[in-house]
Parts: structure tokens; C-alpha cells; sequence
């Protein structure tokens, strides 16, 4: 479709994008990857695409991904079934041994290698490397039982950032690339959900926007509608009746936790639109749900 686009009309695309850059540059933006923007291979390249043009406008880019679909399907291949309670896989031993291998090794390195083949320097970390975080078994509440919350596993809470090993990458013209493990003071691995990471880094580097990526148009309500724009307190609201459920829980939360934080704005775009990235950053379309503290 590119070829069709006059070079008149590509000036002026090119002139309307100068407020958006000249506000968001030498800024830090956080974007969590993840969803069908990782599958499929044209968006995958637009993806990587995106990244580096951003980054040579002098947007300091920093991609949290995730990689539950090829977590899934290696998952099925040994004979185990994924398993999930309020948003979080349970991750048992072995299943942790698929979980790093999928993540620090397959996925991590395959969005490098597309982000430097299109021009970029990509460099790929878990947060084990420069002990960027520290993790805790994660336990979750149980509705029916408040003094017997549930085990599920090798699943990490945050307990601490250190941003040293990303900051010096960002100085140097790097765009870190961050699978969401972390390190236990018991020596184990953590499995950590990606939003959460992508929300806490976010606050620690004083992002200018978190953004995540997700295989829906943004919030919707109970009709399905798009809601273009959430406060704290409406957020509020749609927890207690129900219309925030599943995947959605622990990126509204981090979400939340983001934007309570310091961090400007925080935006779930839908990652099956091509250059979403750019739409959300670049021009006044926004292309999914913007959360607001107040």
C-alpha cells in the first residue's frame, strides 16, 4: 500500500509527527510486547520497524515481552497442560525449565536479531543479568480461604529493581530487550508476568509512557465497546462488577500501579494493528485505552 501514498502526503504524515518527537525526545517509553504482534511474521517486522525508527528520533525505547503462545506450544509438545489462575500460569519445576528456555533463549533473541536486522542495536537480557530483579514466590488471595492463599508455583512478585545494567545499555544507544525472569534470594527462578515488569520498570526509569501490547482493541465494556479513556477510580468500578477479568487483571493492575507511580500515561494498544506503535507515539490516533491516575 506504500507505493500508492503521494510523496506530498508522505511529507506532510512525515511533518505532523515533528510535535510528537520534539515532546518525546531523550524520553524513555516502555512498551510490553506481546500477543499476536509476536506470531505473525509481517507484524513482527513492523514491530522491530517501529523500534528503530523511534529510536532515530531519539525515543528512548525499552521492550518488556512476554511469550505465552510459544510457551503453550512447547508446553503441549513435552505432554503438559497449561494451567492458569487469575491471569497467572502456574509453574511448576519443569515447567519453569520451558519457561526460561522459551523465554531467555527462543523468543528473547529472535526480537534482537529482528530489531538489529532492521537496523537497530537490540541487546537481550532476563532480569537475572546485573541482578535487574529480584524476585519473591508469588502467592495469590483465595477468595474462599483469606489465611490460605494460593501456591502456583515458580511465579515471582517483585521485590526489587535495579536499573544500573539497563540504563547503561540506553546511554550507550542500546534498546534493551528484557525477558520477564528474576532471581530469588532462595537461589530459584521466578517466572514473573510480563505486564507487571513492564509497569515497574516503567516507574523505576520514570518512563514517559508504559505501553502494552495486548489481542484486543484496548478495555472494553461489558458490550464491548472500546472505553478510550480510564481513571483510577473508574478502574475501580469495572474490577468490582466484573467487566476486568483474566489476562486483562494484571495489566490494568500494572497499569494502575504505573501511572499512580509518576509514569505520564499508560496506553493498551491493540498489537494486531500494523505500526500500532507509531499510531499511539507519533500522531494523534490513538489506537487503544489510555489510563490516567485521576
Amino acid at each position: 500500500m506504500a507505493h500508492e501514498i503521494s510523496a506530498q502526503t508522505k511529507a506532510t504524515i512525515l511533518a505532523e509527527a515533528l510535535p510528537y518527537i520534539r515532546r518525546f525526545h531523550g524520553r524513555t517509553v516502555v512498551v510490553k510486547y506481546g500477543g499476536n504482534a509476536m506470531t505473525q511474521e509481517d507484524l513482527k517486522r513492523g514491530f522491530a520497524q517501529d523500534v528503530v525508527l523511534l529510536k532515530l528520533v531519539g525515543i528512548n525505547i525499552v521492550v518488556v515481552h512476554g511469550g505465552g503462545p510459544q510457551i503453550e506450544e512447547l508446553l503441549t509438545r513435552v505432554g503438559k497442560k497449561g494451567e492458569f489462575i487469575q491471569g497467572m500460569r502456574v509453574t511448576d519445576a519443569e515447567t519453569m525449565d520451558i519457561v526460561e528456555m522459551v523465554l531467555a533463549g527462543k523468543v528473547n533473541k529472535e526480537i534482537v536479531e529482528l530489531i538489529n536486522h532492521s537496523g537497530g542495536k537490540a541487546v537481550g537480557l532476563t532480569g537475572q543479568d546485573g541482578s535487574l530483579i529480584r524476585a519473591r514466590r508469588m502467592k495469590l488471595a483465595n477468595p474462599n480461604q483469606p489465611e490460605d492463599p494460593v501456591d502456583i508455583g515458580q511465579v515471582g512478585e517483585i521485590q526489587s529493581v535495579d536499573p544500573s545494567v539497563v540504563q547503561a545499555l540506553l546511554r550507550e544507544g542500546f534498546t534493551p530487550v528484557i525477558a520477564p525472569i528474576g532471581s530469588g534470594d532462595d537461589a530459584q527462578t521466578y517466572n514473573i508476568n510480563a505486564d507487571l515488569v513492564a509497569g515497574k520498570l516503567a516507574e523505576i526509569l520514570r518512563a514517559e509512557k508504559l505501553v502494552l501490547m495486548t489481542n484486543t482493541p484496548g478495555v472494553l465494556d461489558k458490550q464491548g465497546r472500546l472505553i478510550t479513556g480510564l481513571t483510577a477510580k473508574e478502574i475501580d468500578g469495572l474490577f468490582a462488577d466484573g467487566t476486568l477479568s483474566g489476562g486483562m487483571l494484571p495489566k490494568i493492575s500494572s497499569a494502575l500501579d504505573a501511572a499512580r507511580s509518576g509514569v505520564e500515561s499508560v496506553h493498551i494498544i491493540d498489537g494486531r494493528v500494523p505500526n500500532s506503535l507509531l499510531l499511539e507515539l507519533l500522531t494523534s490516533e490513538g489506537v487503544g485505552t489510555m489510563i490516567k491516575s485521576h
